[in-house]
This record gives structure tokens, sequence and C-alpha cells, in this order.
């Protein structure tokens, strides 16, 4: 009978609970969990959010040799690899990423491209690295290729803390035509322009977190580097031109005099000076006379680097003022397709423009150089080089142009994980562009004011991602909402509605100066901005990061003290799902006055609804929450209550 009258009881208050409930899926104690956003700290990494005293993280230097054929579309290569191991564990192996391999229709990659392709795809195409050689310190090393991955196996372990290895590989690669919209072959009127990236082995991370990171390449997830300090030389036929990450080291030796006159001109000039016009292209006397040219680059303190060649090259240049006096240079790089109608004519001007403002708002840029290349690729970014569509124009071409160097800060100078978190550099950069894009020319391309409202549906769309997925689980047609805007748009709200500008740009700040040339975490990023700004933000970033909660505010009801206007009224505001966020409102009363009546989040610490008193000696015309359309509310049409008659 006992047993009985429990279950008795259990099913009455479950009755009532769900009647309680019915107009509202919000609980506060999913909201406000004590514990959900309390984490340890490490020796390794501070409870604020910064490396701690322990912090380390192994290095990597290249010096490489490539040359590029233009008859049959290839590379071959040779990469010295000196991997230093600073880490408190021996190593008895080590692994390295061999991206290329992916463009191959037998690997993962190539096996995981839906029939109808995608952006990240690969179909029809075999390709992937052909392997010579491989040595430890100078002798044959014992290796295995598995997809994108190679390990090698040593014969006596990396030192902890201290030991120093140089691996050899000799390879070589097919070039492919359409290499998941980040490298490949744009066929022009004057020549094919190659834009080359991921075209040597390179180290995989191993950190404090997981050991070592080797989550295979398949096209969406991008990438997770060591740095370290490039050499590197591209021998090219003499027609070409060359442009690529870091400092160019023999201009002399691979320019006309005329050109290299052009170069110490642009170096000192606002305005862009145009290194090899469109009227020079089909001039023999543009290139030196030789029959190949090797192109010796410097990159210091980075994480990869990238090259560009073609004979269908227009160059031009200009000077970036950084903050700290030094100058450098913009340079684009582009065929003669991409002039005309606010084109690539213009690029210098944008790429000159987005480092300058993202060098004086966030941390200044750290390479010698700025270059953007028109070509196939659509948009992606390499330290120091970007490679965008060549067909763009306008606010297209300096919207791709400043969200590829935006990468420039995430994750070039802050090494975040690209493969597993994709939101820390599209997000973040997103979020940044809004500004640098408002800002560019006195507003010439600015944003339209964004209404959360109308935003909200695609924001909380049935068959969203949680933003924290990895980059090759989140759907391919939301991947453009969960890494970019969604993140993007949230870090814009925090900043503008939650923190101010003021809080929030001293934390990121802090959080930038921290991690440059590091390797953080998204629990690094949420203590950093939590440390940095003094709130504990977890009932933001559980809904918004982890989550597919959404937000619905309401005005429930007003109702007047004794039934009398004159006395005051108390209005009843309510959470109707389970994100919440501050709360701001609007009371109009007869004759249109207005009051705002701004509240903190912890107002739904205690429950779903809030009452306030509003001293009024007129009726109440309407009553408005979030009258801005500031918050990506989901419901707009229960946001304003009004009087029935």
């Amino acid at each position: 009978m006992l047993k009985k009258s429990i279950l008795v009881i259990a099913a009455l208050v479950s009755t009532i609970s769900l009647f309680a409930q019915k107009n509202s899926n919000y609980s506060q104690y999913d909201l406000f969990h004590p514990l959900w956003n309390y984490q340890y700290n490490s020796p390794q990494r501070s409870g604020s959010g910064a490396p701690g005293p322990a912090y380390w993280q192994n290095s990597a230097d290249y010096k490489i040799s490539a040359t590029l054929n233009d008859e049959n579309n290839s590379v071959t290569g040779e990469v010295e690899i000196t991997y230093k191991n600073a880490s408190p564990d021996k190593l008895n192996y080590l692994w390295l990423q061999l991206d290329q391999n992916s463009f191959n229709t037998q690997s993962r990659g190539g096996k995981t491209t839906p029939v109808t392709g995608g952006r990240f795809g690969n179909l029809d195409f075999n390709g992937g690295y052909t392997i010579s050689n491989v040595s430890i310190d100078g002798k044959p090393a014992n290796y295995l290729v598995e997809d994108t991955r190679m390990q090698i196996r040593l014969a006596q372990p990396m030192a902890e803390k201290v030991g120093v290895v140089k691996v050899k590989v000799a390879y070589s690669f097919t070039i492919p035509k359409d290499g998941s919209d980040r490298m490949g072959i744009q066929e022009t009127k004057n020549g094919p322009i190659y834009t080359i990236a991921q075209w040597f082995p390179r180290m995989c991370v191993y950190d404090d977190i997981e050991g070592w990171n080797v989550l295979p390449y398949l096209g969406a997830g991008e990438f997770y580097l060591e740095y370290g300090n490039f050499e590197y030389n591209i021998t090219v036929p003499a027609s070409h031109i060359v442009v690529g990450s870091g400092e160019l080291m023999n201009t002399s030796e691979v320019y006309t005099s005329e050109q290299t006159k052009r170069w110490a001109q642009a170096a000192n000039s606002d305005k862009t000076v145009a290194i090899r016009s469109e009227s020079e292209l089909n001039d023999a006397a543009s290139r030196p006379s030789k029959g190949s040219l090797t192109w010796r680059f410097k990159c210091q303190n980075a994480r990869d680097v990238a090259f560009a060649t073609s004979k269908a090259f227009i160059i031009d240049a200009a000077k970036i003022n950084l903050p700290s006096g030094k100058k450098i240079l913009a340079i684009s790089a582009y065929p003669k397709e991409s002039i005309g109608s606010n084109g690539y004519e213009r690029s210098t001007e944008f790429v000159k423009a987005s480092i300058e403002y993202y060098s004086n708002w966030l941390y200044e840029f750290t390479y010698p150089a700025a270059t953007n290349v028109g070509g196939t690729v659509s948009g992606m970014e390499y330290p120091g080089i970007v490679f965008c569509g060549q067909d763009a124009k306008a606010a297209g071409l300096f919207g791709v142009i400043d969200h590829e160097f935006g990468h420039n800060w995430f994750p070039m100078i802050v090494g975040s994980n690209e493969r597993k978190f994709a939101w820390m550099d599209e997000g973040f950069n997103t979020f940044i562009n809004f500004y640098s894009m408002d800002a560019f020319n006195k507003g010439e391309f600015k944003n339209r004011k964004f209404d959360m409202h109308q935003i909200a549906p695609r924001l909380f769309r049935e068959n969203a991602d949680p933003i924290l997925s990895i980059p090759d689980v989140i759907q391919a047609n939301n991947l453009g909402w969960e890494a970019y805007n969604k993140p993007g748009f949230g870090l814009r709200i925090l900043r503008e509605n939650i923190l101010g500008p003021d809080r929030f740009d001293y934390a990121l700040k802090n959080y930038i100066k921290n991690w440059a040339f590091k390797h953080p975490t998204p629990l690094d990023f949420f203590k950093s901005i939590e440390d940095g700004a003094g709130e504990d933000l977890g009932w933001f970033w559980r809904p918004w990061f982890y989550e597919l909660w959404k937000l619905d505010q309401s005005v429930k009801g007003v109702s007047y003290i004794e039934q009398d206007p004159t006395k005051g009224a108390i209005i009843t505001i309510e959470n109707m799902e389970k994100m919440a966020m501050p709360a701001e409102v609007d009371v109009e009363v007869a004759g249109g006055e207005k009051l705002r009546v701004k509240f903190p989040v912890e107002i739904w610490q205690r429950g779903g609804t809030w009452e306030f008193k509003v001293n009024t000696k007129l009726p109440i015309k309407s009553v408005t929450i979030d009258p801005d359309h500031v918050f990506p509310d989901i419901n707009s049409k229960n946001n304003t209550w009004k009087p029935k008659n």
C-alpha cells in the first residue's frame, strides 16, 4: 500500500509539473547549473584561461625545395623537418600529415564524398603523394602511410623536453584542378594560375590535451599545425611570377631591374604601385630571359606556408602602416580577367585596409607581407597569403579579402585546432569582419543593421547541428551557419548587448596576447572571456555553443494596481524556451511617452517569469520586450502586449 501511495503521489506531482510547464520549456536549473562551467585547471592551463606555468609546445622548422612542372601539372620536392620535443613525454613515434592523399577517390575523403560532390569533395581525381624516400637523422626510416597520415616508428625514443630529430621526405604529386576549394588550377587567357597549398608533409600536433592529433583530412575540417620557421625554394619556368607566405629573399634575381625599383617605390607608397602591369603581360622583357628561376622565401614563426605561380599574373603593391611604426607590403597577384567594376585593381587597397584595421584593434600583424591571389579558390587563408576567387568584385571582393586576412589572427596567430573546432577560426573571423566591413572607407560597404528576430529562424533551424561539432560531422548545408554565422552573431551579441565593447575587447585582446602562437581550446577561450570581463557566462556558452536551445521572450501580461492606472502597473515578462538573455522592455503609455526598463539575465535565475512595477499615471498603450530586435527571438508574435479593447 505504501509503494502504491508513493506511485500515486509521484504521478500526481508529475501531472502538476507538466501542467505548470506546458507553456514554457525553460528551467533555471539547467541554464544556471553551478557545476556545468566548473572546470579544474592544470599546470599547463590556468583556471583564468591563460597558459599555465608548465605550458609546453613542440615545434617544427621546415626547409623545402620544390619544382613545379607546368607541362604535367606536378610538384616534386624534398622537405627537411627539424622537430623538437618540448613535452614531458618520450616519443616512440611521430605522425605527419599528408593532406594531398585526400585528393584521391580511394581516400577516406574520396569515399565519403556524396555522389553529388560538394565544395570539399573529391570526385574523379586520383592524385596524392608519391613518397620516394623517408629518413630520420640521415638513416632510412620505418614508416607507415595510412590515408592522410604517416607514422614514423623511431628506433630510439625522442627524449622528453630536449629531444630533436631531423625528418627528410622526398615526394611528388599531381596538382588537382580543384583541391577542395583550398588549392587548384585556374585557366586564363594568358596561362594557368596555380594556387598551391598542403604541398609538403607537415608534422601533426602533439599537445597536452590529446597527445598526437591525428584526425584524417576529409575536406571540411581544416588544419592544426605546429609553429616554426620556414625556408622554402620554388623552381618554376622563368615566365612565371611566384608569390608566397613570408618574405621573398632574392627579388633582384627573379624580377627585372625596373620591377625591383617599383618594389622599392611600393614599400614607401600608400597608393597602389604597379610592379607588372596589364600592358606588360605579353612583353617578354617583363621577365628575365632564362629557362627557369628559383624563388627563395622565408617565413618566421608560422604554422604553414603556401604559394601561387603563373605567367598570367599582374602584380601590384603598397605600404601597410602598422601601429608600432613598422612598414610592410600589401601585394596582389591576379589575371587580366579580374580587372574592372571595382575588381582586383582595388585588391591591394582592400588588403592594406584589412591588415591595418585588425592590427590596430586586435594584435599587430606579424608577417613581412600580406598577399592576395586571384584564382580558382573562392576563399582560403594561409600565413601571410590568401586565395580568392578571380571574379569577385566590389563589396564581394572586399568581403572575401577581409575574411581571409582576418584568419591571420584566427588561427594563424592564435593557433586553435581547426580540424575539430571550425568555429574558433571561422566564427571569430565572421565576428571581427562585421566591424572591419563597416569601417572600410567611411562605410563604403557598410552592413545593414541586423534584425536578430529575422535571423533567429535560421539560427534555430530544426535540422541544425551544435556549434561544438567536428566540421566533418556538421551537415554540409549547415556548415555556414554553425561554423561562421551563429558563433559570429553570438560573439557580437556578447560584445554589444551583454558585456559591452570595453569589457569584451579587453578580455579578447588578452586572450589573443596570451595565446599568440600557442594552442588554446574552447574552454581556454571561455575562461579567458569570463576572467577578463568579470562574468560567469556558463548560461551563455551552453545554449549557444553546446546545445540547440532556442530563445523566446514574451510579455505575459499587465495589471494595474487596484485596477487604477494612476497608481502604477505590474508587468509580467516570461522566458518561454531554454535559452535566456537579458531583458529590455519598452512601456508606452497613452499619449506616446515611452519608458525603457533593462534587466540583467539574473532575473531568470528564480524561474521563467519576472514581475516588475512601473509608476504610471496614464493607461498603458503597449509593452514590448526586445524592442530593438538585438536578441534572436524565435517568436516575435508574443513580444508585444496591447490592451484588448
